[in-house]
């Protein structure tokens, strides 16, 4: 939850709770802080002037601190002054109730301070944290003056909660929100007159089970495919499984929330694949960009040497979003192209045939126009995420090695740019792509009206929580909630996801809300053209494999680069190390420079390692033995002996040509000549 978006919130805790250190980070990325004292006296008590100088020690250099001291109205004073972009940080009220109940005030109208304050909170301006203690948990006091305090501080806890936008109470420094919108005044319910009862509406219907197409393979013209219905694991066998990959829709037994705790890929065989690279036999400088794919798999399956993806599924999730986010969009040849890849055919159907990969095409409900309000409900979000996770599941268990994941639908760009800015801040009108008709023309209407209902929607929800299942309710839908799903259960089952386009990239976004572990097992093959795609994926720290600008759809560009990844992985794995790398290991004598310089001797060389330039050198060339030794290549003997190259006197005069030493040794092994001509010898130089 991104609890920085309130704008007043009152935090209630016991003694010791972690309140007050709560409610300083929900202000901790204000530029400046303005933090309002309320303790009266205790300048004779060590233990609580040590509680004063703990609080000191959090705050930033950059908070300034005022105290109430002993007048109430001062507080409210200060809320009353503050301005738009102040931001207050209250703590705690038990303080200020003590000075309301100061027997030198009384008699005082003590309710009249706290509704004058409650008015002040309600009307603030500016950003409000309240922090105070919650008593009411305890027993009744037994002593008068200990249930006055009690009393008037419930009865203060009680006007500001209702005046508040937010409530969160924090038990042994865990935060639980109470209140998330502003909510109406409680009222006693009215008898009403009797009704007639009339039936429950029935039950939803159950999510859709996606349309499973086998792979095709690649032909000349494009072939109906096989159909068939997705399986759903059977509870019994599911519960053989490990804890995290237990099918959620049917045991109900994990809870999607904030903090999952899943796995993470190898954090040395990553790292330990990509040094290998370096030293394997390839007669060029390597693999280049793909490398990232390399280090990718070998930590996804923690080996160093990986091996390339041999049973690929592909999910298409296909929704449809309302109101403005649809502007330009013609539904009728979406569901075209959705038909056509139920069917195996078309351009993911062929490009999976092609790669061997299988279909698994989802069509979600439709969610409501973003700006209106929010696109869907509660539960609704929680059964998508559910079903998410048992596509995830359900790939695992019919032995798939990674996923790639597509979305076709209506509205989907607008809807992940709008994920997009609500999640970081992102500005919408730089990264909502163009509205691209058939025949390469762009509809610039209809990308203002997506941009407008973009900023209506993120304005309507600027005093929201911006939680994972906060963005997907009022933003997201049922397809970015699907798509979310999947991520975290592919995380759970130690799956690698392929990620390509607007749809994978926010539901990148809102995962990592939920586990942050989601986004390391995530990779972008290709960067496309999006500005979306690219900026988001640069938030979830996402280095694209390829950059070759392809502009294909979504899951298409990855599906076209699929096989020159696989490639490269089985090349890393199969091809052994350079033999020059083992070459100090092993027991050849390459790494023994006095039996180089013995084999050299022995085959008749005019020229050794040990001369040095003729005496009419210039003293600023080096000598012959700043030169690469013969330990540093093959023996010598490789390269034809010095008598084969032109005589000392075909060279130009002393010191016009390199020393010795600049040229290759005599045994460099690469069929160069002996130093005596290549590198020119000491009579030539």
């Amino acid at each position: 939850m991104s609890e920085d978006r309130w704008n007043t919130v009152l935090v209630l805790g016991g003694i010791r709770s972690g309140k007050s250190a709560f409610a300083e980070s929900l202000v901790a990325d204000a530029p400046a802080v303005r933090y309002v004292a309320t303790a009266v006296g205790g300048e004779d008590d060590p233990e609580w002037l040590a509680r004063i100088e703990e609080h000191q020690r959090r705050r930033p250099q950059s908070w300034s601190t005022e105290e109430t001291g002993a007048d109430p109205a001062r507080l409210t004073e200060l809320l009353t002054e503050a301005k738009p972009g102040d931001t207050l940080l209250v703590d705690d009220l038990g303080g200020w109730v003590a000075a309301v109940l100061d027997p030198a005030r009384q008699p005082n109208d003590d309710e009249a301070d706290v509704a004058a304050l409650a008015a002040a909170v309600r009307d603030c301006t500016a950003r409000v944290v309240l922090v105070s203690p919650e008593v009411g948990l305890s027993l009744v006091p037994v002593t008068p003056v200990g249930r006055a305090f009690a009393d008037a501080l419930g009865t203060t806890n009680q006007a500001l909660a209702e005046a508040c936008d937010g409530v969160v109470l924090v038990v042994a420094g865990q935060p639980s929100w109470l209140k998330r919108t502003a909510a109406p005044a409680f009222e006693a319910p009215k008898p009403k007159p009797p009704v007639t009862a009339t039936p429950a509406p029935p039950p939803p219907p159950p999510a859709p089970a996606p349309v499973m197409v086998a792979p095709t393979g690649f032909v000349e013209a494009p072939t109906e495919a096989s159909v068939v219905a997705a399986e759903i694991p059977a509870a019994s066998d599911a519960f053989a499984g490990a804890t995290m990959s237990l099918p959620l829709v049917a045991s109900g037994l994990t809870k999607i929330e904030p903090g999952m705790d899943l796995p993470l890929p190898s954090s040395d065989a990553g790292p330990d694949a990509r040094e290998r690279l370096g030293l394997i036999d390839l007669p060029g400088a390597g693999l280049g960009m793909v490398g990232e794919a390399i280090e990718f798999a070998a930590a996804t399956q923690d080996t160093t040497s990986p091996q390339p993806w041999s049973s690929v599924r592909v999910v298409v999730i296909s929704g449809r979003h309302g109101g403005g986010a649809a502007a330009g969009a013609d539904p009728d040849d979406v569901e075209r192209r959705v038909a056509e890849t139920e069917l195996g055919t078309g351009l993911l159907g062929r490009l999976a045939g092609q790669a061997g990969a299988d279909l698994a095409v989802l069509r979600v409900q439709p969610s409501g126009a973003m700006e209106d309000g929010p696109v869907t409900a509660d539960h609704a979000v929680d059964a998508a995420l559910r079903q998410g996770w048992q596509l995830a599941d359900e790939a695992a268990d019919a032995g798939r090695d990674a996923l790639l994941l597509a979305g076709v639908g209506v509205g989907v760009e607008a809807v992940a740019t709008a994920v997009l800015a609500a999640t970081t801040g992102a500005e919408p009108a730089a990264t909502l792509p163009r509205v691209l008709l058939p025949g390469g023309r762009f509809d610039d209407h209809a990308w203002m009206v997506r941009c407008a209902a973009i900023r209506d929607a993120l304005h309507r929800i600027r005093q929201e929580p911006r939680g994972a299942t906060d963005i997907l309710r009022e933003l997201g839908g049922l397809d970015l909630a699907v798509a979310t799903g999947l991520l975290l259960g592919a995380a759970a089952r130690r799956l690698p996801v392929l990620l390509d386009g607007p749809l994978g990239i926010a539901a990148g976004l809102v995962a990592r809300d939920v586990a942050a572990q989601t986004r390391h097992w995530c990779l972008l093959p290709e960067a496309g053209t999006l500005a979306l795609v690219k900026q988001g994926a640069d938030v979830l720290g996402l280095t694209p494999v390829l950059e070759l600008g392809l502009d294909l759809g979504e899951g298409a560009n990855a599906l076209a680069v699929l096989p020159m990844l696989r490639t490269a992985i089985g090349l890393a794995a199969a091809l052994p190390v350079h033999p020059a790398m083992l070459a100090g290991h092993d027991d050849t004598g390459l790494d023994d420079p006095d039996a180089n310089l013995t084999e050299a001797d022995e085959a008749g060389d005019e020229t050794t390692i040990t001369d040095g330039p003729a005496a009419g050198d210039s003293t600023d060339r080096p000598a012959v033995t700043e030169g690469p030794t013969v330990a540093d290549g093959p023996v010598g003997t490789d390269g034809p002996a010095a008598g084969d190259g032109p005589a000392a006197g075909d060279g130009p005069a002393a010191g016009d040509g390199p020393a010795a030493g600049d040229g290759p040794a005599a045994g460099d092994g690469f069929g160069n000549p002996a130093t005596g001509v290549e590198g020119g010898a000491a009579g030539r130089s």
